[in-house]
């Protein structure tokens, strides 16, 4: 995930989009490649704690959970506001796919199962 993370965030340096629709929010607090950077840095963070122990590894999750929260606000407030009709849409997609996931993931235990389990239903697993 955090490489995905920085790749992302690269993307934006190296070929940035030839238009920035719907981040007007985020674009009146810094440029671009600044939000790049947050990408960048929080895809680091994020790849770092993967190797963390379980349960010392939430820094991970906050940092994988902040670039896509702010993409998703921006998104969502440009669509409330009817400068960017698509936002809705987008912010729904950033909230379920990105922090909704990254929110699961946190909350599996290492013991949950294994390979071998898979297809397998997991009864009584915690929460």
């Amino acid at each position: 995930m955090g490489i995905g993370k920085v790749c992302f965030g690269a993307s934006f340096i190296f070929d940035p989009p030839s238009s920035t629709a719907g981040l007007g929010m985020l674009l009146r607090f810094a440029p671009l490649h600044c939000w790049a950077w947050v990408w960048i840095i929080c895809g680091t963070a994020t790849f770092a704690c993967a190797w963390v122990e379980f349960g010392r590894d939430s820094l991970g999750f906050v940092a994988a959970s902040i670039p896509p929260a702010f993409w998703a606000f921006t998104y969502g407030w440009a669509g409330i506001l009817g400068d960017y009709p698509r936002g809705l849409w987008l912010f729904t997609w950033y909230i379920a796919s990105h922090c909704g996931v990254i929110w699961c993931a946190s909350r599996v235990p290492p013991d949950a199962g294994s390979p071998r389990d898979l297809g397998q239903a997991a009864e009584g697993r915690p929460g």
